[in-house]
Order: structure tokens, then sequence, then C-alpha cells
């Protein structure tokens, strides 16, 4: 059976990441000024780069070196998709996932969306704490107050003001859920656009589905099943 497992926030947080809409999740921790949906958005860093990017490294900081947990290493050979950037289903050894919304430990050329650049490494050992704002300056290459296309660097991540494109691997993403005898969700809320998108494609291609959550959100869908359990307690049953 060709069984694509598309996971959230929950799979991450037995590795000690908060899951971003949870009490402590970083969707409902803001900066001083702005909620967390005005922050994350490619408008903020265009417009108050100094403080996005202070943000956004905080919130990368904080778990930049944490490991996978049992749940990345059981998926590690499995056809994977997760909406998680923390990268670390690469550190568990899956060699072809797709991360759909891209990594924390990456960055891009600052560029029109939907034009052709290639990810690499987020130079974050560079990164001054004792001069923060200078110093990420200098990491994404801003000058002026703000960063400039096909110059600056911007970080591998999309934003909520921003769309799917190639870069994410949206078109190969679509062909896994359409190719997928069974569609397994673990550890998601369901508010995200690639969530909706693989239901969509399940109800048109008649695509078995499993929710597995411990509080799992009911889904519009003619064959799904739910199991009430976290990412660990399911694995350890299959």
């Amino acid at each position: 059976m060709n069984t694509l497992y598309i996971t959230g926030a929950g799979v991450s947080a037995a590795s000690g990441i908060p899951t971003f809409r949870g009490e402590d999740g970083y969707w409902t921790i803001g900066s001083k000024n702005y909620t967390p949906m005005e922050m994350a958005t490619r408008a903020m860093y265009q417009n108050a780069p100094k403080e996005f990017l202070a943000w956004y490294y905080h919130r990368f900081a904080t778990y930049r070196n944490h490991g996978p947990n049992d749940v990345h290493h059981w998926l590690s050979n499995k056809n994977l998709i997760t909406q998680n950037i923390d990268g670390l289903d690469g550190k568990a050894g899956n060699k072809n996932y797709i991360a759909i919304h891209g990594r924390l430990d990456q960055m891009t050329l600052f560029h029109h969306q939907g034009d052709d650049v290639t990810p690499f490494t987020a130079p974050w050992e560079k990164v001054d704490e004792s001069c923060l704002h200078n110093s990420l300056f200098d990491v994404f290459n801003i000058q002026n107050q703000a960063p400039e296309l096909n110059y600056s660097f911007k970080p591998f991540v999309l934003l909520f003001d921003e769309y799917y494109t190639e870069l994410y691997r949206i078109s190969e993403a679509q062909k896994r859920m359409s190719n997928a005898d069974k569609i397994v969700f673990m550890g998601t809320s369901f508010s995200v656009n690639i969530t909706q998108m693989a239901i969509e494609i399940a109800r048109d291609y008649n695509i078995t589905i499993e929710v597995v959550d411990p509080e799992p959100a009911h889904i519009l869908h003619p064959n799904v099943s739910y199991k009430k359990m976290t990412a660990l307690e399911y694995i350890q049953n299959n």
C-alpha cells in the first residue's frame, strides 16, 4: 500500500518544540507591537525587517539544536510531507521528505514568488546576539534598512501572505497525494491550506484518510478513521 504521511507540529512536540497554536505556541505569542499573524508575513519582512528577523531568530534559536524523536525516526523511510519547518525529519534520515512550508535552517535569495531559486544553509552561527539587529542584517545582506530583491536573502519559510510555489515542491506534493492509497494525518490542526488541499484530493480520488491526534479535528470525508492518540502512541501500535 502506498501510504502518504502528512505531519504537523504535534509530531515535534516530543522533541521539546511547542506546537504553533497551543497555549505556549509561537502563533499565540507575538512581539511587543504585532500579533504573530502580522509578524510572519512577507509585508512585515519588507517593511520592518529588523523586527521581523529578531522575532524569527528567537523562534529558531530556541530549538535550533533540538533533535528528532522516535516519531521522526519511524517516519524516516516513509513517504512524507511535513508542515513543520524544524528540519527534524532530515536529521532523522528521511532523504526525500517534502518540507512544504520551508526549513528554518535554510535561506534563499530574496526573490519574486515563483522565481527559480535554490535554498542553502543559513549561517546562524554568524549571528552575534550582543548586536542582534546589525548582525542579522549582515547575515541577510540587508542595507538601507530594507531587503532588496535579488540581492538580500530571505528565510526559507512560507509566510502567511505568500503562496505555494515550486520552491516548496508543491506539484510533487500534489502528485504524492493523488497517487496515495491512504493519507495519514499526524499531529495537525487542519488549519493550513496544504491539509485542505490533501482532503480535497482524497475526496476526488476516493483515498482513505486516517487522522492521528489526541483531540482529532473532524473532517468531511466519506472514508475517514480517527485515532485518538499521540503520534508516539500510534507508531508503537504500527
